[in-house]
């Protein structure tokens, strides 16, 4: 008797785990703050104590707000192609404010405690990518329809390129241009920290003789072409896009990952000029680092408050929530979160065209065919399906072998079914239609 009560209390735990949750997240607060407030008058309530403090009160406010759309992501697990990228996305918050948080009490050790933050810029960015490719390869042929489309020319500063042929060339490269920042980003990180480990980073500093300034100028070219890439995605699709109120989406991953770096360069920009010095009368370089490590964070922690509330309007769980779905199973749902076999596969891809790319141009060829469509739903629509009644058409043997190359933008996670012959293309007394949300 007991035993069924607990299986039973449990098995409703969608009834209680709120209250669970905002009561369990109360007491953390109560016990956490004393101690941090003790902590800091025990050092003399310096202005660092001070702004870990508020910054520790901005990180408070915005984790829950984070934490509980992703609860509720996992809970209405009901488009997997589509909200696992939006999981991935929402956990950006949390990361980086803790992140900057542990920055603040820890300010000498920041280099080694952002590289988290930085190789994360950099998988929100796929995953946004990814987020977008998925919704207009959902209902139809993305290549088709933008072959179908206007030209879309290159936008100042590059306008003077020769623009992208529309379809799969475009594709092709908005998707490998933002891919590129996935590759970059992680490897620039672990570069900087072996020269700071060597002793030749020289944070902050711009001279040519540190490493400071180079890793600088390529995350900031990095970054300059994968947001380009981005734009000029939006720009060709921006109709389609349009049921999924694409701008405050575009906008949260905007100012959060790419508002954070240019921020970060402008403090070393500062800190270089003098103007941290001259505004807190200190002349000891290592103390004036330790400032602008802290500078950066403190920002961090108050921006990620508001980017909290923007990704709880842009990225919410509401669409998700369908009455006429089953409740999947929460664990299969988190399970499937971590699931990162898709970041392995286009990165491996990214790679071998990178590869290649280099591969031509050492033997003189410039470009290369790209067949459209040609991904793993293009391939199980092509292959042959046996039928008594199909005619058979032989192949003349002396015609040339057809080259065959597969996508140049990769497989996405939809496989498109045919109805076998026995069913009909379309039941005429079917006049329902299937719940299916669209963000």
């Amino acid at each position: 008797m007991c035993s069924s009560t607990v299986i039973s209390f449990f098995s409703q735990w969608r009834s209680w785990i709120r209250p669970f949750l905002i009561a369990l997240y109360a007491i953390l607060i109560v016990v956490l703050v004393p101690i941090l407030i003790a902590h800091s008058i025990k050092n003399g309530f310096k202005k660092s104590d001070q702004g870990a403090l508020v910054g520790g009160a901005f990180v408070l406010l915005a984790l829950p707000i984070s934490v509980w759309q992703i609860i509720q992501h996992i809970v209405h697990y009901t488009k997997p192609s589509l909200q696992k990228h939006i999981i991935r996305i929402l956990w950006m918050v949390p990361i980086y404010a803790l992140n900057a948080w542990i920055g603040l009490q820890f300010p000498e050790q920041s280099i080694y405690v952002d590289s988290l933050r930085e190789c994360y810029e950099a998988y929100v960015i796929y995953n946004f990518m990814k987020y977008l490719l998925n919704y207009l390869n959902e209902d139809h042929d993305l290549e088709a329809v933008l072959e179908t489309k206007a030209q879309v020319y290159h936008i100042f500063p590059l306008c003077c390129l020769t623009p992208w042929e529309m379809g799969s060339e475009f594709i092709h490269n908005c998707k490998h241009g933002i891919l590129q920042y996935t590759v970059v980003r992680p490897i620039t990180t672990v570069i900087s920290m072996i020269c700071e480990l060597s002793g030749v980073y020289g944070e902050s500093d711009f001279s040519p003789n540190v490493a400071f300034p180079y890793m600088v100028a390529i995350n900031n070219l990095s970054q300059f072409v994968a947001m380009y890439c981005l734009v000029l995605f939006y720009r060709a699709n921006k109709e389609e896009l349009k049921p999924m109120k694409p701008i405050g989406k575009f906008l949260c991953i905007k100012a959060v990952v790419f508002f954070s770096f240019f921020q970060g360069v402008m403090i070393n920009i500062l800190v270089y000029c003098g103007v941290i010095s001259t505004i807190f009368d200190i002349s000891d370089s290592d103390k004036i680092k330790i400032i602008s490590s802290e500078l950066q964070d403190f920002l961090i922690c108050i921006e990620m408050f508001l980017a909290a509330i923007a990704h709880h309007y842009s990225f919410s769980y509401k669409p998700y929530v369908s009455p006429l779905d089953p409740s999947p199973s929460c664990l299969g749902s988190f399970l499937a979160m971590w699931d990162v076999s898709d970041v392995k596969r286009d990165i491996s891809e990214h790679l071998g065209v990178v590869g290649s790319s280099f591969s031509r141009r050492l033997r003189g060829k410039s470009n290369y065919h790209m067949t459209r469509g040609y991904d793993e739903s293009s391939r199980l629509m092509s292959e042959p399906v046996p039928s008594s009644s199909a005619p058979n058409f032989s192949i003349d043997p002396e015609l040339p072998p057809v080259d065959v190359r597969p996508s140049a933008y990769g497989s996405l996670e939809n496989t498109v079914t045919m109805p076998s012959e026995s069913e009909p293309l379309l039941d005429p007394n079917d006049r329902t239609s299937s719940y299916d949300p669209k963000v």
